[in-house]
């Protein structure tokens, strides 16, 4: 049971916790079939090109899917396949998976997803990181992976009673799992996303007990701060005078992104309930993010198949987990990152970045990338020691191009072990 005291060694290493296995309900997948039967459908006529959201065809072909052929239990034995643990963290459920790591000192790592993943997003790293050896590695680069589900997302949940849940707090969370509740006296940590946020504050507030930190994006941790948190543009008018070809990829970039930000700054809990009634409403809300954030060259199946979209979406949709994770938008420009030091850099654990050429700033390629980082105000938050690019690739760096992410995060670690 979670918080047992009852102890598994595992590669010399005395984990403190006893595994559950992850089960949902029956009664909840009854009921799942019954909402995706009853869904009532909008005409969404004119919208062939996708032009005003999700397109009706591509969706009822899913939603068919998960009728009639798509397996949770399937899916669920594969998420088996993995340590499961849930834990009480200062008043916050908290769930992680883990795979120990086989190596002759594997030091841990603790990785933290963004909106709208779920921790299965990590899934096609952690073989690889925790028992290098078994995939052509070297296995003393072997890692303890620790992956945990956000709170409110997941089987983080329920999270009735914390509803100002940001990524800095967040941060404090993973850092007393991982010293307090685990004991380990120095781990690592990667995330993307808001996980990227998450990890950066950790490579801020607690950069003595981190061996380094490898992110995606390399955000500012001030990035939701401000009056217009919820605008990538700040208000800002595009300028006049640029190239046509760098103002319309300012345009597209802004509108991948516009409604996303403003919702759930704004409005997350007034979308959450119909998306939290609904499951066609969710999969519609959470596939528009999939579809135009991953390098899919116009076919999202590239990238995700249908199983793999399901299985996300179940495991948003089986813990009612929609609002409270659309939440961590609102909260990170509610209550605004402050500092917890002024020395420079602001986050001084070793950090290593990488960059996707899909998510290239307007105007910028992907041979420049790393040059732009280096001379933009955002280079001066890390203490950077490795930086890469790779071409393809898009949002979800560790499932869209999972060994170049392995690669990229080994090079970070391999001199600060």
């Amino acid at each position: 049971m979670p918080g047992s005291q009852e102890e598994t060694s595992v590669a010399g290493f005395s984990f403190p916790l006893q595994p559950i296995q992850i089960h949902v309900p029956d009664e909840l997948l009854s009921d799942l079939r019954i909402r995706l039967k009853h869904t009532r459908w909008p005409l969404a006529a004119g919208n062939d090109d996708w032009y005003y959201g999700v397109g009706r065809a591509y969706l009822e072909e899913l939603v068919d899917y998960w009728l009639n052929t798509y397996d949770w239990r399937q899916a669920e034995s594969a998420i088996n396949h993995y340590e499961h643990y849930r834990v009480d963290v200062e008043g916050v459920p908290v769930h992680f998976m883990r795979k120990p790591g086989v190596g002759p000192k594997p030091i841990p790592l603790i990785l933290t997803h963004g909106w709208p993943w779920t921790f299965w997003h990590w899934s096609k790293v952690i073989d690889p990181l925790a028992d290098p050896g078994a995939f052509g590695g070297d296995p003393a680069e072997a890692f303890d992976v620790i992956v945990p589900s956000l709170p409110g997302f997941g089987f983080s949940t329920p999270l009735p009673n914390n509803p100002d849940m940001n990524f800095w707090k967040v941060a404090d969370l993973w850092h007393t799992l991982m010293t307090t509740i685990l004991g380990y006296k120095k781990y690592a940590a990667g995330g993307c996303d808001v996980g990227a946020l998450v990890t950066g504050q950790l490579g801020h507030k607690y950069a003595d007990e981190l061996h380094a930190i490898h992110i995606g994006s390399a955000l500012k941790l001030s990035f939701f701060n401000g009056d217009r948190g919820w605008d990538l543009s700040g208000g800002q008018p595009i300028p006049e005078n640029i190239p046509e070809h760098i103002r319309t990829g300012i345009i597209s970039y802004d509108r991948r992104f516009a409604s996303h930000l403003a919702v759930h700054v704004l409005d997350s809990t007034t979308l959450a309930y119909g998306l939290s009634d609904s499951p066609v409403g969710m999969l519609a809300w959470i596939l528009e993010r999939w579809a135009k954030w991953s390098d899919n060259d116009g076919n999202i199946e590239k990238v995700f198949s249908k199983d793999d979209l399901l299985t996300h979406a179940m495991i948003f949709w089986v813990n009612n987990a929609i609002e409270t994770s659309m939440r961590m938008y609102a909260n990170a420009n509610r209550y605004p990152w402050t500092p917890a030091h002024e020395r420079q850099p602001i986050i001084e654990a070793p950090t290593g970045i990488t960059f996707v050429g899909y998510e290239n700033p307007p105007g910028v390629s992907t041979e420049n990338r790393v040059q732009h980082f280096l001379s933009s105000d955002r280079a001066s938050w890390y203490n950077h020691v490795n930086i890469n690019v790779h071409e393809r690739g898009g949002h979800f760096i560790p499932w869209e191009i999972p060994y170049g992410w392995i690669d990229d995060l080994r090079r970070t670690f391999r001199h600060f072990r």
